[in-house]
């Protein structure tokens, strides 16, 4: 099946004060954060634990970086591909963005990235660490929604030298034909769980929910989670990753600093035993029973080939090339 170009509907968006966690409602919250887990496979997170005056400052200290060290070379880049598109070429394979990486885990990379000040530097290894704490409370949070014991998640994500995590800094320029290019074209997430810090003025993020595009509402201070394809295999598809998208727009320049918490690279990932029901023998026969078992490192090699595509043909590719995977 096709993804709609434009098609667009209106839901709400679930949203969580995590206060209500230490409450008589952690109950009702509990129950938002699985239902989003499983219905929409993205949900945001207000009172997390991440101090303002911190969100505050990696967003004035990231926009700084963007207009003194990335925003010339974007507009180079802007100029051919807003040519290029009207020579009429076809430009719906380029996204709109201008974007670095900052590796975190096994080992950080913050020390060797180019024209990033001390400051810079500073404030983004107190926020990754931020980051990570939350991104692991939220791991637990799923196992207690799901009967896993706590920190299940947290260990089948290891491998031998624990997860992978990094950051992607985002920017989401004014694009004068919005029309012609995506800022970022659709796709699901590979890794784990993405934990997201967006610009709260200028939206642009998307997420699809029952054949229609939804709006991921800009929240100032919020969090923005959202599900991996590897968690739907370990949660045996009771979450779901989804496909979203950023789109362009004619204002405004769209912050976003999306943290990646995934497994190591020799993880080995499959659905957890305690969920996995016990496949009739109609099931067993279509192969569907489960979702397969492979290397994390191996996953990701077929995604980097397949991102802008649909995650199912993946995981049946990962099925068929299936071998017997030591655990121990």
């Amino acid at each position: 099946m096709g993804i709609p170009a434009n098609a667009t509907a209106s839901f709400s968006f679930p949203v969580i004060n995590m206060e209500k966690l230490e409450t008589q409602e952690r109950g009702a919250a509990m129950g938002v954060i699985g239902d989003a887990c499983e219905n929409w496979g993205f949900f945001e997170l207000l009172n997390h634990g991440i101090s303002h005056e911190l969100l505050d400052e990696v967003e004035r200290a990231s926009k700084a970086h963007y207009a003194a060290c990335r925003e010339e070379q974007f507009k180079e880049f802007a100029a051919k591909t807003l040519e290029a598109g009207e020579k009429g070429a076809d430009v719906k394979d380029v996204d709109w963005e201008s974007t670095f990486f900052v590796r975190h885990l096994p080992a950080s990379n913050l020390a060797d990235l180019p024209d990033l000040d001390h400051h810079y530097r500073q404030v983004m290894k107190e926020f990754a660490a931020e980051i990570e704490k939350l991104a692991e409370k939220v791991l637990d949070l799923l196992c207690e929604n799901l009967g896993l014991e706590l920190g299940y998640l947290k260990q089948a994500f290891a491998g031998s030298w624990g997860p992978t995590f990094g950051t992607k800094v985002s920017s989401y320029p004014p694009c004068p034909r919005p029309d012609m290019v995506d800022g970022l074209r659709a796709h699901t997430d590979a890794g784990g769980v993405i934990m997201l810090f967006q610009d709260d003025q200028v939206s642009g993020l998307q997420l699809l929910k029952d054949g229609a595009w939804v709006d991921v509402p800009p929240m100032r201070h919020a969090i923005v989670v959202n599900i991996g394809d590897q968690l739907e295999v370990i949660t045996n598809g009771r979450y779901k990753s989804v496909m979203h998208r950023v789109l362009t727009r004619p204002d405004g320049n769209r912050m976003s600093i999306a943290s990646f918490y995934n497994p190591g690279a020799d993880a080995v990932i499959f659905p957890a035993t305690a969920l996995v029901e016990e496949p009739s023998e109609e099931a067993e026969r279509a192969g569907s029973a489960v979702y397969p078992r492979f290397v994390f490192e191996d996953y990701m090699n077929l995604y980097m080939r397949h991102k802008f595509e649909a995650k199912e043909p993946r995981f049946e590719a990962m099925k068929a090339d299936a071998a017997p995977i030591a655990t121990a």
